[in-house]
């Protein structure tokens, strides 16, 4: 993009270090797309038609069975991030937290405690030891515990806290929120945007907070060549990332991601047929590729 190119995209491989689960695989498909002379809400706008025709084009229909569910292509929802926590906060935890409340210096620290005390009450996992997050770090939080589950039809969530969203462009009217958005569907994250942030000083201070923060997300060091690069000049741009194999999901109505990734991670079963199925270096017979002679 600094380079002149105003649309990109393309269709790669991710590998990330992370758990095996329905819907996580440690390597998996994205599709990215940046655009230049864009923002956070036309890539959501292009999404949506994006995501009516592939349901049109793949299922003839844009009322797509998902097990016992019916997916409406044809209706996306909005909600900013604040405004999903209040709308599915539960009834059990007493009065639904305000807008203002959230957006409150120490607000979020306070329902998140309001909360833990009601997950307790549940005997569902609590926020673990939500007095060591920042503000904008407890809105997301919240949002996984009080929203995520609930968001089955196509929702986008947008407006993130800034903590959240290091590489996000800040909103002109609030510098506590990134103009970011993740859209939700049967309780999947399947796309993540934003405007991207094109300020080389505003993103070198973000970058230098993450390092000193730590933490096993965070970078070992400054990616002084994204910063070298921002620092040519970037124009104002929109990115985002769809993930390719949960929206094949959805589409053929599977469960697993298992199901339609080409060639799944394998595990070795415990026990006695780990050697048989898997031999050491050691068990192999001279002639067996990669047999060594003792």
């Amino acid at each position: 993009m600094v380079g002149g190119l105003e649309r990109v995209y393309e269709i790669n491989r991710n590998f990330r270090n992370e758990g095996i689960d329905a819907i996580h695989q440690p390597e998996f498909t994205m599709l990215e797309f940046y655009q230049a002379y864009s923002d956070y809400s036309e890539l959501m706008d292009l999404t949506e038609t994006l995501f009516r025709r592939l349901a049109e084009k793949v299922c003839n229909t844009t009322k797509v069975k998902y097990g016992d569910t019916e997916i409406d292509f044809d209706r996306f929802e909005r909600l900013s991030m604040r405004d999903a926590i209040v709308k599915f906060w539960p009834a059990a935890a007493g009065g639904a937290p305000g807008n203002s409340e959230l957006a409150a210096d120490g607000g979020p620290l306070a329902i998140a405690q309001r909360y833990n005390e009601y997950a307790r009450s549940q005997n569902t996992d609590p926020i673990p030891n939500p007095a060591k997050f920042s503000d904008g770090e407890l809105i997301g939080e919240l949002f996984e515990v009080v929203a995520d589950p609930h968001l089955i039809q196509p929702t986008f969530i947008f407006d993130f806290p800034i903590e959240i969203s290091p590489l996000s462009k800040t909103r002109a009217d609030d510098p506590k929120i990134a103009e970011r958005f993740e859209l939700f569907i049967a309780g999947m994250e399947v796309a993540n945007g934003f405007s991207e942030l094109n300020d080389p000083i505003d993103q070198e201070e973000r970058f230098r907070a993450q390092v000193e923060k730590g933490g096993h997300e965070a970078p070992k060091e400054v990616d002084v060549d994204y910063i070298r690069a921002l620092s040519h000049g970037l124009p104002p741009t929109a990115g985002e990332g769809i993930g390719i194999d949960r929206l094949v999901m959805l589409l053929t109505d599977s469960h697993a991601i298992r199901e339609v990734v080409l060639f799944p991670l394998l595990r070795a079963e415990s026990g006695e047929q780990d050697e048989e199925q898997f031999p050491g270096p050691e068990s192999k017979p001279d002639n067996a590729p990669g047999g060594a002679k003792k």
